[in-house]
């Protein structure tokens, strides 16, 4: 038996907002293929149909979110002109052979696009677009008969060819003998001043003023407004003028001739042409669909063929685009309905968004079943209706005598008839328009058979009977829009599991009611009534308080969390480096040492020349001597991790004032108190500020600063080591001495190459230039009886060849 597939009432689309929807699709359409897709446009309850749709247009979503460039020029729509020359006979009209050309080339570019995708990201679009076939010799064809702006080429036939040619030569002939003709004519003032050359019926003629009109022989085509001045085409062209009307006429013989010989050649393969359009129009549609997802962030959820809805963050996509404008946000709606939780009943506060939701609901639903992608979370999930009936808003009739009440009571027996499980229903006020406790009875009764029927759906009430009725009927939930008690405005969030409070008395307090009449109100209500409604309100306030509580303290603790686990990491780290950076600062010190050996010789060297006390001498070999065996002292033995002994003391309770240092209970950061309130205590733990109860603090001793270790300390007082450190700072690795004297550049090597040795460079380079040889060769001898001097070589030839030296050291 095949399911019967219905929306209620017949303006549906229109009350839940989606006739909006296609116009703003429509805006996207190319062409008249797509906008015939469109008006086609259907809900659809197959679920491998819809999903295929859904897919078509979620792979081209991805697509232009990538910023591809997708094609999207020549929609044209031919078909019609197609259909027109099946009969033989007829001819192509000249525009739409032009059409023609450039669309074919469309689908083809569409095809070379998706092609060069990933075949997975474009599966079912290849499938829709491998549909459509072109002949290459078809468009051979059309761009031997027209060229680029669509004008028929004059080598299309060898007869065109010939009648233009002919033509060329009548209108330059024609041409010529006007211009003498005119000439002439106003040398005899027979024309007025300004006055040149017209065209009037296809003819050149000469404008003359209606007294001269006479003097000149020939036709008159037309006269001016005012009668004054007439267009005489002169009778020595006119014969040549009726010339070239022939051959145009001739010409347009031959066009047409042309046009009908391409009809009759594609005629065969008209019906493979038809289909190409059809795919054009389909792929059209999907474009138009896919550029409206874009534009309103839509998702495709994943789809489940059964009755059910789990949306998360659902955004209703006109109320986004009309708040985008105003660069305003829309508060999401999440949605869960299950073969469990089936029938929602939403209460809350007017203007707190009830009917929004509803609304909501149902244009998600419709709009994801006529294959277009919805504004929720990728991950949410989203089920297949065979109907959708709502009852929103006033349906009275005058014509049929139908009252607002009597018109809900119509859709709901509709409702009742036609409704089963795989049925989602949306009524908005349940139950009002009549006697509150009748009607909220009738509605009660109607909810119990919904349960009966297992539909789906979301309904909203101000009628305690059906808030109730959530813990008696099942699969019946509870929802509540929530308020703000403290500013009395609504929070436009739905929370599922407990009603909501209409706080009526509350709204009308705030814009000013007068509070007698409120008083008065108040006394005439059945005090268990009174009594639920406040219960509800304070259930609503504690629970708003009780969940912001609770977010803090997630965010808080994770980030807590975080923060111990990363600086847990960090201290094993550095405990595990520690060993290793103080072997290294040993062999550092080692080097050093080594050295220092060279520089202790050079040191003395300089002193000797410098011809120093032997006091002095003494003074520094001491000094060099201490500093040596303090380097080969060994680093001291790092003292053992206290963690672990911290870890065993016993916890004292912290002094509370600022300043004081603290730790939370069995946590190791510690940190500085810097504001206390009543229980509540503010610590700054290095860069980050945490909010910590009291009672869940200890006391803390202020962190030890890490000292220097004492060898290096000992290391920096010694000017020997700044000496070495300073020259390895400042060498380099090459000295330029061309135009130096020779002793001049004997003495600045000399004192180069000492620096390079005490630091153990490897290779230096001696720029000297080339000249006549001379400073190179003292150079060359200087440095062939230094000992440490291991090799001597000359430039590289690209780098300066014979005008350098390199001179490589002993290791």
């Amino acid at each position: 038996m095949a399911i019967q597939i219905m929306t209620y009432p017949q303006n549906f689309e229109e009350k839940i907002g989606f006739t909006t929807i296609r116009e703003l699709v429509g805006k996207n359409i190319l062409c008249s293929l797509g906008r015939k897709r469109l008006d086609g446009l259907t809900f659809c309850h197959d679920a491998d149909e819809l999903l295929t749709k859904l897919n078509q247009v979620n792979e081209l979503t991805r697509l232009l979110r990538d910023g591809a460039a997708f094609p999207q020029q020549d929609y044209f729509d031919p078909t019609a002109e197609l259909i027109r020359i099946k009969t033989p006979g007829t001819a192509i009209e000249l525009e739409a052979l032009a059409d023609l050309r450039n669309s074919l080339r469309t689908i083809l570019e569409i095809q070379h696009f998706l092609e060069k995708q990933d075949p997975e990201k474009v599966q079912h679009l290849m499938e829709v677009a491998s549909r459509a076939f072109v002949k290459p010799a078809t468009l051979r064809e059309i761009d031997r008969i027209i060229d680029e702006k669509g004008v028929i080429r004059r080598n299309a036939s060898a007869n065109l060819k010939e009648i233009r040619s002919s033509l060329d030569r009548k209108h330059k002939e024609s041409v010529s003998k006007m211009a003498q003709i005119f000439s002439r004519v106003k040398k005899e003032g027979l024309t007025g001043e300004g006055l040149e050359i017209a065209i009037r019926n296809g003819r050149q003629v000469i404008p003359v003023p209606a007294a001269f009109k006479r003097r000149i022989k020939g036709f008159v085509h037309d006269e001016s407004a005012t009668g004054q001045t007439v267009f005489i085409e002169p009778a020595e062209i006119f014969e040549i003028n009726n010339e070239i009307r022939e051959l145009e006429s001739a010409e347009m013989r031959e066009i047409i001739k042309i046009l009908a010989a391409f009809a009759d050649f594609i005629r065969p393969d008209i019906e493979t042409l038809l289909l190409a359009y059809q795919t054009l129009g389909e792929i059209d549609f999907i474009r138009a669909k896919a550029r409206f997802a874009v534009e309103i962030n839509a998702q495709l959820p994943f789809v489940r063929d059964e009755a059910m809805i789990d949306w998360s963050n659902a955004i209703h996509p006109l109320l986004f685009l009309t708040n985008r404008a105003h660069k305003k946000s829309v508060i999401p709606l999440n949605l869960k309905l299950d073969s469990k939780d089936r029938m929602l009943v939403i209460s809350g506060p007017n203007a707190g968004g009830k009917s929004v939701a509803l609304k909501t609901t149902g244009l998600l639903q419709y709009m994801l079943q006529c294959g277009l992608l919805i504004p929720v979370d990728a991950n949410s999930t989203a089920g297949i209706f065979s109907k959708i009936f709502i009852d929103i808003g006033d349906e009275q009739s005058l014509e049929q005598d139908l009252s607002t009440y009597t018109s809900h009571l119509k859709n709901l027996r509709h409702f009742i008839e036609h409704s089963d499980s795989r049925t989602l229903i949306l009524i908005d006020e349940f139950g009002a328009g009549t006697e509150p406790q009748l009607g909220g009875a009738i509605a009660e009764a109607v909810l119990e058979d919904f349960s009966r029927r297992k539909c789906l759906g979301v309904v909203t009430t101000h009628y305690a009977n059906l808030k109730e009725a959530a813990g008696r009927i099942p699969g019946i939930i509870n929802g509540a829009m929530l308020f703000d008690p403290k500013n009395l405005s609504p929070l436009f969030v739905l929370k599922t599991g407990k009603p909501g409070s209409s706080y009526a008395f509350e709204i009308a307090e705030k814009i000013g009611f007068p509070k007698k009449l409120l008083e008065n109100a108040a006394g005439k209500i059945n005090q268990n009534v009174i009594d639920y409604d406040k219960l509800l309100r304070e259930l609503e306030a504690e629970k708003a308080a009780l969940m912001e509580k609770q977010t803090g303290m997630k965010v808080a603790d994770e980030f807590l969390n975080e923060m111990i686990e990363k600086y847990s990491k960090l201290h094993k780290e550095l405990r595990s480096e520690k060993e290793k950076i103080l072997s290294q600062a040993k062999a550092d010190a080692s080097a050093i040492i080594a050295r220092s050996n060279k520089i202790i010789e050079k040191t003395i060297r300089e002193i000797r020349e410098s011809q120093a006390e032997k006091k002095t001498v003494s003074k520094l070999r001491k000094d060099v001597l201490e500093l040596r065996e303090e380097l080969e002292k060994p680093p001291d033995t790092p003292a053992p991790d206290t963690e672990a002994e911290k870890e065993n003391e016993p916890e004292k309770p912290p002094v509370l004032q600022i300043g004081s240092w603290v730790r939370i209970k069995n946590q190791k950061t510690s940190g500085q108190i810097i504001e206390i309130k009543g229980q509540e205590v503010k610590i700054e733990a290095g860069q980050m500020i945490l909010h910590v109860r009291a009672d869940k603090l200890v006391a803390a001793k202020p962190p030890e600063k890490p000292k220097e270790p004492e060898f290096l300390a000992n290391l920096r007082k010694h000017s020997a080591y700044q000496n070495i450190y300073d020259r390895t700072a400042n060498f380099k690795l090459s000295i330029d001495v061309r135009g130096k004297k020779a002793d001049e550049a004997v003495d600045i090597i000399r004192r180069h190459v000492d620096d390079a040795v005490l630091l153990s460079i490897p290779e230096i380079t001696i720029i000297h230039g080339k000249g006549d040889g001379v400073l190179r060769k003292v150079i060359t001898n200087y440095l062939k009886n230094i000992q440490e001097v291991k090799h001597l070589s000359e430039g590289h030839p690209d780098r300066g060849g014979a005008g350098m030296t390199i001179v490589s050291f002993k290791s």
